[in-house]
């Protein structure tokens, strides 16, 4: 078998049937069927079966169809990486950032631009488990995600962690002096509770561990929605500083929190022993000139 097999194989297997699969690599249906016969022929094995009008993959089809995307990748990325010996002033960078990650990426990418106007992008939001996963299936190259996690298939350049802030309305007599955990429980909070953030916990715990009762009346875990509720003075909340540089305009003040020890962590992440392209590597090198130059 070749490479050209191989994604003819992942076509079938993705799309199900032969007709689909030919359109998708814009070949002819006979000739499809053809490589698929001569596969099984060359193996000797069946790697598919029919069900009604589709075709499911067999055990043995299953193990081909997690080897083909493997070795289909590492000849795209053996590609990528001939061609960019070089200048790497071209391509494309793919990064997934965490739901509260995405704040320092405006500065980033208009700086990223600025030195490679050729380079595109693709960016992709989602929680941080999500992310890892995106990047051991070469989806993306770079994941920005909340620490700490199970890293260890990973290189992790750690950035400057944020502090968090009590946020009440404007509305509210609050001076702006900072407030400590034992002023804050007598204010009627509303947490968020985004998924796979662990906000919620962390932000009860410094209660928990100071002998506190917070006053929870709810939780939210659309931030615009939290924001809003805040905004209009019916509640009180408290969100890592990447909330308030985020979702800016709304009718909130922020106050510090003198004995805070909650600080919100994040960190860039790649894969270990996989090839990163031109695009990624600048990445990574402008996040560590800035990451030493300021917080961002």
């Amino acid at each position: 078998m070749d490479i050209r097999q191989l994604r003819y194989f992942i076509a079938i297997a993705e799309q199900k049937q032969i007709t689909a699969a030919a359109k998708v690599l814009h070949m002819a249906q006979p000739p499809l069927g053809q490589q698929l016969k001569a596969m099984e022929q060359e193996l000797g094995v069946q790697l598919v079966k029919r069900t009604g009008k589709t075709l499911e993959l067999t055990d043995a089809g299953q193990a081909l169809y997690k080897h083909a995307i493997h070795l289909t990748n590492l000849f795209e990325e053996s590609q990528i990486e001939v061609k960019e010996i070089g200048s790497g002033t071209r391509g494309k960078l793919t990064i997934g950032v965490n739901t509260l990650s995405s704040a320092v990426l405006p500065k980033l990418l208009r700086i990223f631009q600025a030195r490679y106007p050729q380079i595109t992008y693709k960016i992709q939001q989602n929680e941080s488990a999500l992310v890892l996963r995106l990047i051991k299936e070469r989806a993306i190259e770079l994941g920005i995600v909340r620490l700490p996690l199970d890293l260890s298939e990973f290189e992790v350049l750690e950035l400057q962690a944020e502090p968090f802030y009590f946020v009440t309305s404007k509305s509210c007599a609050t001076d702006l002096q900072p407030l400590t955990y034992q002023e804050i429980q007598t204010y009627p909070l509303i947490l968020p509770s985004t998924e796979g953030l662990g906000l919620y916990q962390s932000i009860l715990n410094q209660f928990t561990e100071r002998g506190l009762h917070a006053n929870v009346i709810g939780e939210c875990s659309d931030i615009v929605t939290l924001l809003e509720w805040v905004s209009s003075g019916n509640g009180t909340t408290i969100v890592p500083a990447s909330i308030l540089k985020l979702y800016r305009g709304y009718d909130i003040q922020a106050v510090s929190i003198a004995d805070s020890q909650l600080s919100f962590a994040t960190g860039l992440i790649w894969l270990k022993e996989r090839y990163l392209t031109k695009p990624a590597q600048h990445f990574i090198e402008l996040m560590k000139e800035l990451d030493q130059e300021e917080n961002f």
